[in-house]
């Protein structure tokens, strides 16, 4: 390569297009081994193509920089924000995904604080954050604090599945008490059913549904819990908030002389949060909700299969790149 000695910039040396920014590699070979690291671990990629592991990693990076670069800068409509673990003893960062193109936008923050969140939106910019039409997360206060002074024209949605989660440990709660509560053969029928307890009817195998029905007909109280939180899914299928407010009363309704505590304070828990919850029933807000959970199941994929990321960054283009397309 020629070396050029410019007045304003120095020494440079002659840029060639077909070598990547290794340059003892050509980019043609780096969005190759890039692609191979899509379906393959670092490891056995360094193995197949007798490189350095380090070496790998490096180019796999190169490719991940190139897929971002031809995307731009983000400009969502609708997002879901959720926070992922990292390390032990509580160690998050916040994941920002665009819901309509389905893919993961923005990685980052030292933690889920308020202060987290206000990063995601300085890196959108206070032109874009004004666009966002609807925003997705969970019933995490800091995300609604932020997002409520960041970027107010927009509407915030709690997520159905956090919201069917506090309803499944409220199941599990009513469980572990009747258990508690029996002795004898009235144990047999609640122990090792936790997940059989826990999982829709339509997930469950012949003889899980045996077990299910065998449980519920022994007792009372936990056939009353299971009705309760099967049926509460309906409501998010109304297009009217006054309809989704008359079938969450009478839903809250037949919790009277029921004796399930964890089951009112979840209805107190829905209460508090009501406006983001019934959010939904707008037809402007009708986006899959799936998506947020979905990412999150591939990242925890991401991060066992290579046994833990240390390296943050590495972590954070995997997560940026998992959506798209392969080069």
């Amino acid at each position: 390569m020629h070396r050029v000695n410019c007045k304003t910039c120095g020494v440079k040396n002659e840029k060639l297009d077909f070598l990547s920014a290794n340059t003892r590699y050509t980019l043609r070979f780096a969005m190759q081994i890039g692609g191979l690291c899509r379906a393959m671990t670092v490891r056995d990629v360094a193995r197949r193509m007798h490189l350095d592991w380090h070496t790998v990693k490096e180019l796999d990076k190169l490719y991940m920089h190139e897929q971002l670069s031809r995307l731009g800068h983000p400009s969502p409509r609708v997002i879901g924000i959720d926070e992922i673990s990292i390390a032990k003893r509580h160690v998050y960062r916040i994941v920002v995904s665009d819901l309509e193109h389905k893919r993961a936008i923005w990685f980052g923050g030292a933690g889920r604080s308020e202060a987290d969140m206000d990063q995601f939106y300085a890196f959108l910019g206070k032109t874009n954050a004004a666009k966002l039409h609807l925003t997705v997360m969970d019933m995490w206060l800091p995300f609604r604090k932020s997002t409520q002074a960041q970027a107010p024209n927009a509407a915030i949605l709690f997520d159905k599945f956090h919201v069917l989660r506090h309803l499944g440990d409220a199941l599990d709660q009513v469980r572990k008490s009747e258990y508690a509560r029996l002795t004898g053969k009235g144990r047999a029928f609640i122990k090792g059913q936790k997940y059989v307890l826990l999982s829709h009817r339509e997930n469950l195998g012949a003889e899980a549904r045996r077990n299910l029905k065998r449980l519920l007909a022994a007792n009372k109280r936990l056939n009353t819990a299971y009705i309760l939180r099967e049926s509460f899914d309906q409501l998010w299928s109304y297009r009217s908030e006054a309809w989704a407010r008359k079938f969450f009363d009478k839903w809250k309704a037949q919790l009277r002389w029921q004796r399930l505590k964890p089951y009112e304070k979840f209805a107190r828990l829905v209460e508090d949060h009501w406006d983001g919850i019934v959010a939904y029933c707008k037809p402007e807000n009708k986006v899959a909700l799936g998506f947020v959970e979905g990412l999150n199941n591939k990242i925890r994929v991401i991060q066992r299969r290579a046994y833990g990321i240390k390296d943050e960054d590495y972590l954070r283009l995997k997560i940026l790149t998992a959506g798209l397309p392969e080069l």
